[in-house]
């Protein structure tokens, strides 16, 4: 049988890709994922919770539980279960932020309530204020909305109040995103006397708040500070997670809403995936109302609160002469700024050549960078780990990396 004859059709080159999507910058820890893979490699650079702190017989229990059930296997609401809302919802209660299940729609992840709020606030062009540096998957998100993001600067471990009121009043933003408890990527918390002014400041402008909470419960020493929807509720949309408490892999995550903005981001659930699983919120339910999720996070804090004492004992012992560092209260992250000349992103290969990782900060700031500065991790290991690691990155530096 003769081949059948080949014929010359013109072709066309396929469209570009949308610049939104150009304009978001890859993850530094994603990319740093297949590098660090080794087992021989102690790498800071995730905020990874440590694996074996997670309650698997309590969280095996639950599903069991609900797998009786196949109502749980079945299509549901947009908004989230009933009994999940309630319970978060009755958290934040007794947390003194008086909150009703009507007020929140689960999420898988925080991280799509993030672009949930992104889809249903922003139009391409606007303006939207973030601490500088900021979350990076924040930033990935508002560039993929099509925001023009403007920073706002640290003064210290302080944010700039001034420079806020300053933006807020020049730039008219869509909202200002922050993670007002131990940040990431700083460790940062801002006190109460920065909530009620960064709370006066929207309510004087007419801009939204955007809080992101995923790290609140994870406080090791201090007080619990108000949220700030307790000091502007009208202008304060709140992101909260069960990632970092129970475990990421559920991927449950909620957005406490306010009146004006609820049915927009019903919608845009409903276009996203229309639900979050059923199962898992139904696991999440029954783990949190069987009593055993709160014995467990003590545990996860205890051992969290030990190896982020073990991380600040041995930095000093490390670092470069001339280098800075936060105490933070709380949180998976502390923020590292080495001394002058030197650059973070540069110096990482001779790290990895010591098999140990960080994340350099450059990636987190969405104006001009810090070359100096990185975030290191002290969650994912036991604390003689965590000693091994910055010995290793002792070297490393020592050695001119």
């Amino acid at each position: 049988m003769s081949a059948a004859p080949q014929t010359s059709m013109p072709t066309r080159a396929l469209p570009d890709r949308s610049q939104r999507a150009g304009s978001a910058k890859t993850s530094p820890v994603r990319d740093l994922l297949a590098l660090t893979e080794r087992p021989e490699v102690i790498s800071f650079a995730g905020g990874l919770p440590a694996p074996e702190l997670f309650d698997l017989d309590g969280i095996r229990a639950s599903f069991d539980a609900v797998l009786s059930s196949p109502a749980v296997l079945q299509y549901s609401t947009s908004e989230g279960s009933t009994a999940l809302r309630e319970e978060v919802a009755r958290r934040y209660t007794e947390d003194g932020l008086e909150t009703a299940a009507s007020d929140l729609i689960v999420t898988t992840g925080s991280q799509q309530g993030l672009g949930l709020l992104a889809t249903s606030l922003i139009d391409p062009g606007d303006t939207i204020l973030v601490e500088e540096p900021c979350y990076l998957a924040a930033l990935q998100t508002f560039a993929l909305a099509g925001a023009r993001v403007v920073g706002v600067p640290y003064a210290g471990d302080r944010l700039d109040l001034d420079a806020l009121e300053r933006l807020a009043a020049d730039t008219a933003p869509k909202f200002f995103y922050t993670v007002p408890t131990f940040q990431n990527p700083t460790g940062r918390t801002h006190d109460r006397e920065a909530r009620v002014r960064i709370a006066e400041i929207a309510q004087r402008h007419g801009i939204r708040i955007i809080e992101d909470e995923p790290y609140r419960q994870l406080r090791y020493s201090g007080d619990a500070l108000p949220s700030l929807a307790a000091f502007a509720p009208d202008h304060v949309l709140s992101l909260g997670s069960f990632s970092k408490v129970i475990a990421p892999g559920l991927r449950i995550g909620w957005i406490r809403t306010t009146p004006d903005v609820r049915p927009t981001v019903t919608i845009a659930k409903q276009a996203a995936d229309l639900h979050t699983s059923t199962i898992d919120q139904a696991a999440a339910a029954h783990y949190l109302l069987s009593g055993r999720g709160e014995p467990a996070l003590d545990r996860i804090r205890s051992a969290y609160a030990e190896r982020r004492n073990a991380m600040l004992d041995a930095l000093p012992d490390v670092l470069p002469s001339g280098s800075e560092w936060n105490r933070p209260d709380g949180g998976m992250f502390v923020w590292v700024r080495l001394p002058e000349g030197m650059d973070a992103a540069a110096s990482l290969g001779a790290a990895l050549a010591q098999d140990v990782a960080y994340v350099p900060g450059a990636s987190f700031f969405s104006g001009t960078p810090d070359v100096r500065t990185l975030r290191l991790s002290f969650t994912t290991y036991p604390p003689a780990s965590i000693r091994e690691g910055l010995s290793r990155l002792g070297t490393a530096w020592a050695a001119g990396g």
